[in-house]
């Protein structure tokens, strides 16, 4: 591989802006690929994944560079080098890459990678909430596939079309060959990752890119064409549009968010799926949730969390974590659970999920539910935990609650 001038400095550019100005990666990534109207794939291909790479290889990167943050672009140059060194890349006659050290590099490479949290390029506390919960064999596993590159798998929008239709439409009008994974029956995994949303089949809302864990939580709810669905904590709505498919555009969803930009969204999105039994809520004070105790014939929480389940889709998650936030996220998970769960109806059920891996943030949450007060009224039916080292997906929690009658 030859690297170009222009393309090296999007790199750096980037993330110049991602280290030091704490900006989220997959925003500067999207304002660096409009940069430069003549790069192809190949050339926005290079900059995003480079990006990415030494964004989830900072820590490894630094240490073998001997810099230290905050970085200026000398220090980026170099970890910019040792990247391209570990990568086989011939470094070019650049004046930010005279006297790189190429071989102390892969010494420096073989020495740390025998450290954990050096090898897996993770902050220490983040290396020792892992260790403590989930034991060091299961930790290492589940810490090392995070650092994989996830696949691009989409979920067919049964109100449009079928998996079969969508599948060979996106061969036939894109080249775009994608496989179906037993146990998920509305996911297509891309055989190579290609850029879906410039595709018709998006346009027309006959898919969303969702992974296959998250696909898991819509089919875990039990729901029915003629029920009452409230989605608590609905985002931009990519559980909510999975719910109105399984429900036919039937019944009646209530999606609720405290972020009204991100109800937005889903408003935009539902138009594009053809879904038109969402009512969008925003959380502003307790009266919507009030509104809506003992009503709702089944109810998602799709709670905030630390997403260790799903860093190989944000490796800057792991630079922007912090324990106090760990703490604090506990914190709201139960107070979320005590609350939303009054929504449900006697004999209704409640799915609590997480993209998270961690127990304390999962089913310790259900048992102190369970424990309390307000869960004396819930039988717990069962959950399913997704390790992404042994699904190959992201890392997931849902737990099924039934409200006794």
């Amino acid at each position: 591989m030859r690297l170009h001038r222009n393309l090296c400095f999007a790199v750096i550019d980037g993330l110049t802006l991602i280290f030091n100005e704490g900006q989220y990666a997959d925003k500067v990534i999207q304002q660096l690929l409009k940069r430069d109207k003549r790069w192809g794939s190949r050339d926005r291909g290079f900059v995003a994944e480079t990006t990415y790479d030494i964004v989830r290889w900072k820590r490894l990167y630094a240490e073998i560079a001997e810099v230290k943050e905050p970085f200026d672009r000398d220090n980026l140059w170099r970890m910019f080098a040792v990247w391209a060194t570990l990568k086989g890349i011939k470094l070019p006659d650049w004046k930010y890459f005279e006297n790189t050290p190429t071989r102390k590099i892969k010494g420096r490479f073989d020495e740390l990678s025998k450290v954990r949290k050096l090898r897996e390029s993770i902050p220490d506390w983040m290396d020792k909430v892992g260790l403590e919960e989930l034991g060091e064999s299961k930790w290492s596993k589940e810490i090392a596939m995070q650092n994989e590159q996830a696949d691009v798998i989409l979920r067919v929008n049964t109100l449009k079309t079928t998996k079969e239709k969508l599948q060979n439409i996106l061969s036939d009008e894109n080249n775009i060959e994608t496989e179906f994974i037993k146990g998920y029956p509305s996911a297509l995994k891309l055989l190579e990752r290609a850029n879906v949303f410039v595709t018709d089949s998006f346009k027309n809302g006959l898919f969303e890119v969702q992974d296959a864990s998250s696909q898991l939580v819509a089919e875990f709810l039990d729901v029915k064409p003629s029920m009452k669905v409230v989605d608590t904590c609905a985002g931009a709505g990519g559980k909510t549009l999975h719910i109105a498919s399984l429900m036919q555009n039937k019944g009646q969803i209530t999606a609720m968010d405290i972020y009204e930009s991100k109800l937005k969204k889903l408003k935009v999105r539902a138009r594009r799926n053809g879904v038109h039994n969402v009512d969008l809520k925003v959380i502003d004070s307790t009266k919507p949730i009030k509104k809506l105790y003992n009503k709702a014939d089944r109810v998602l929480i799709d709670a905030p969390c630390s997403g260790l389940g799903v860093l190989r889709r944000n490796p800057d998650a792991k630079w922007k974590l912090e324990p106090e936030f760990m703490d604090r996220i506990r914190v709201t998970q139960q107070e979320v659970l005590q609350q939303y769960s009054r929504m449900v109806k006697p004999d209704g059920k409640l799915v609590y999920a997480t993209c998270s891996v961690l127990p304390s943030e999962n089913e310790n949450q259900v048992k102190t539910f369970l424990n309390s007060e307000s869960g004396k009224d819930f039988i717990f039916v069962k959950d399913k935990k997704v390790l992404a080292h042994e699904s190959g997906f992201d890392g997931f929690y849902m737990a099924l609650l039934e409200r006794k009658k």
